[in-house]
């Protein structure tokens, strides 16, 4: 049974909108990144680094980093409050299981916090 203290008080609609929200942004980013490399076949790093100096461009792609990071958290929530239970792991499941969450979510943080210095160049 996966308690309140590892669910951060979410609920299950909550997390399934966040989920659905960000793969709907995630996706309409790679098709936008796809269709311009697509239609700018001799594009060299100049074009590239232009195209990312624009802010429209920056904010689109910090909200597919904050998507990106927010889907991984609840898919990984997912998963691990699955399958590293007491049930299925005996007394350890618990204390793995929050281990992983908080390595994950360190990670994850880290992951954001780089894709932020590197966007933004703060």
């Amino acid at each position: 049974m996966v308690t309140h203290v590892t669910s951060f008080g979410r609920s299950g609609l909550y997390d399934w909108l966040i989920q659905r929200v960000s793969a709907v942004i995630l996706a309409a980013y790679f098709i936008w990144i796809a269709g311009y490399i697509w239609f700018n076949p001799d594009m060299s790093y100049g074009q590239w680094r232009e195209l990312f100096q624009s802010t429209p461009v920056r904010v689109f792609s910090l909200l597919a980093l904050i998507s990106l990071g927010a889907h991984a958290w609840i898919g990984m929530w997912c998963v691990l409050t699955d399958y590293l239970t007491e049930r299925l792991m005996g007394s350890t499941g618990t204390l793995l299981r929050i281990a992983l969450q908080i390595g994950c979510g360190v990670v994850m943080a880290s992951y954001m916090l780089w894709g932020i210095e590197i966007l933004w160049g703060i």
